[in-house]
């Protein structure tokens, strides 16, 4: 078993993305796309991150999502940039938190199969919750490092499925 005890805090960009992959209130997202949204960027590049890029033997979407996430707030602009300091740094600690923190179970990798092996169907309840923490964690991670370099992001509202909307950034 594992002796990492997962990401703790729990803000409103955490929140946010564990309503939108829990999908009980909403319809449900994958990992990358929750992660995406929560923070109000386009989602449709992040669908390739479902299932460890659809297949399942690439690293979990989720971890991939946090990174690009990180790469769009905190990167140059200039595609012929170099790497901002900022982001560089963001990038070590962010791989440095999911190493030493993330609730991976007891998987020994990163990969998507390895880690909801433990959970048993892809399609059924435990892996979903799961993963669904998995998703929160990553936001909260991504948060703090975005704090941590002077962009905060403010949770926008998501209009739940009974046409109702609910309040994050609060």
């Amino acid at each position: 078993m594992s002796d990492r005890q997962g990401v703790r805090g729990h803000g409103p960009i955490r929140s946010k993305a564990l309503l939108l992959y829990a999908g009980e209130r909403t319809p449900h997202r994958s990992c990358g796309i929750a992660l995406a949204e929560s923070f109000d960027r386009p989602s449709a590049a992040y669908q390739s991150l479902r299932r460890g890029g659809i297949t399942g033997h690439g690293q979990c979407g989720a971890i991939v999502a946090g990174q690009l996430l990180l790469g769009e707030f905190l990167g140059d602009p200039d595609p012929t940039g170099t790497v901002t300091a900022p982001l560089r740094a963001a990038m070590n600690r962010y791989l440095e938190r999911v190493e030493s923190e993330l609730d991976r179970g007891p998987s020994p990798t990163l990969i998507c199969n390895d880690m909801v092996a433990p959970h048993g169907e892809f399609m059924g309840g435990d892996r979903h919750r799961f993963c669904t923490a998995v998703v929160g964690q990553v936001a909260q991670l991504v948060d703090e490092l975005l704090r941590e370099h002077g962009v905060e992001h403010v949770a926008t509202p998501v209009t739940l499925a009974d046409g109702s909307v609910e309040d994050h950034g609060s």
